[in-house]
């Protein structure tokens, strides 16, 4: 046994004693793991709760931090909440066929490959990155059906100028050919005829004359209100065209922060990460996390924490360049991609940012609220690949959160 662990080990024995506990096996791991952290010291462990803590969701990690719970006594009430193999099963079976694309049918090799991957093991759906992917296929199968939509609507729209075009040639013909049998009949009538045939001729003409305008007339009335009806479906169409070009914009921008969606901030990374694989033009990505939101919204209701939430974006809108970009990852998370090379650059950033936070008090109502922030940095040339450098940024994310908060750790080491 090291010195290091007699140390660990000596003084947790101490703190138990200066507190008047019994040192039982689950307060003894407890205290145990508290001393180690103080000390820095990392050991099988620690390494391996930490290791399970990261399997965990980010509500699961939220009730440990809020708990303190450090030890796997206290983290089995935890999984023990978790769903039963039955319940996962059958919500894995209802999450597939919600997946299955109402219109557009682009998505199919994709879902039936995360439907593989779930019926093979349900459990899967507690994996960050199956919910990841689900996630996607979800975003994009609603971006697939809008611009299907858009399509529809646009073939529509030609369809119903070019029936309106053959409705108006037929009015005007219909109007034409009324007007035509009308003179006729005035023609018809004005002849003077003394023989008696010719008379009845002459008044059989007349009356098919007649006949024949008045269901011109009936049929150009049909034709018009088909026509007024037409225009309508028209202005409807035409209306629902405009309406999904402004759900379109209005799904890419938060409403309350003004950053990007999460759906959107995915589409934007999807052409970064194309460009880096093509040209190897580097990118820098920001995990950023309010630290105790919970209690300012519990303080302060939720009208203060959207307050501090949108204050928060626009610091990180003001200080980001238009070329990088922001996006609300969800709930007081956000993320941030940067086209910064040098890590000098990134640190200035991250300075600024801090800086303008930290050194300002948030007024709400007669309140002046103080904040503070905690954010993992990873490169992305410095990862196998873009989900790993996030799950990276995630996780040092957590490590700033849980070594005290407010402190940014970028995956160099470096530490602000």
């Amino acid at each position: 046994m090291n010195s290091s662990v007699k140390n660990v080990i000596r003084q947790t024995l101490a703190s138990l004693e200066r507190q008047n506990v019994d040192a039982t096996p689950s307060a003894y791991a407890k205290e145990f793991s508290k001393i180690a952290k103080l000390l820095n010291f990392e050991n099988e462990y620690s390494n391996s709760f930490n290791n399970i803590r990261h399997l965990l969701s980010k509500e699961e990690r939220i009730i440990l931090d809020k708990k303190d719970i450090t030890t796997f006594d206290e983290l089995l009430p935890i999984l023990l909440e978790r769903m039963s193999n039955h319940d996962i099963k059958k919500i894995s079976q209802l999450l597939i066929k919600s997946l299955k694309p109402s219109i557009s049918k682009e998505l199919d090799n994709e879902i039936t490959q995360v439907e593989s991957k779930i019926n093979s093991s349900p459990k899967l759906l507690i994996q960050k990155d199956i919910q990841m992917s689900i996630q996607k296929i979800i975003e994009q199968r609603i971006i697939n059906d809008k611009k299907l939509l858009e399509y529809n609507a646009s073939d529509t729209i030609k369809l119903i100028n070019t029936i309106n075009t053959h409705l108006g040639d037929a009015i005007d013909i219909n109007q034409n050919g009324h007007l035509s049998i009308t003179q006729l009949s005035k023609e018809i009538e004005i002849i003077d005829i003394n023989d008696e045939n010719a008379n009845d001729i002459q008044n059989k003409l007349q009356n098919v004359a007649t006949s024949m305008t008045e269901k011109i007339s009936q049929n150009t009335s049909k034709l018009e209100k088909n026509r007024s009806e037409i225009d309508t479906l028209k202005e409807q169409v035409q209306k629902l065209e405009q309406e999904l070009i402004s759900t379109k914009h209005e799904n890419e921008i938060d409403h309350l922060t003004s950053t990007l969606t999460r759906k959107a901030y995915e589409k934007h990374i999807s052409k970064i990460e194309e460009i880096f694989l093509r040209t190897g033009n580097d990118y820098a990505l920001v995990f950023f996390d309010i630290d105790h939101f919970k209690k300012v919204n519990d303080t302060y209701g939720h009208d203060g924490g959207d307050l501090i939430l949108s204050t928060f974006a626009k610091v990180l809108l003001r200080s980001t360049r238009e070329i990088d970009i922001i996006g609300r990852f969800g709930g007081e998370e956000f993320i941030a991609i940067l086209h910064y090379t040098q890590e000098k650059e990134l640190i200035n950033y991250i300075s600024r940012v801090k800086n303008l936070i930290t050194s300002h008090k948030f007024k709400y109502k007669e309140h002046k609220i103080s904040i503070t922030f905690s954010a993992g940095l990873t490169i992305r040339s410095k990862n196998n690949s873009y989900d790993e450098t996030l799950t990276k940024a995630d996780e040092l994310l957590y490590k700033a959160k849980n070594s005290g908060r407010n402190k940014i750790i970028f995956q160099s080491g470096t530490e602000l």
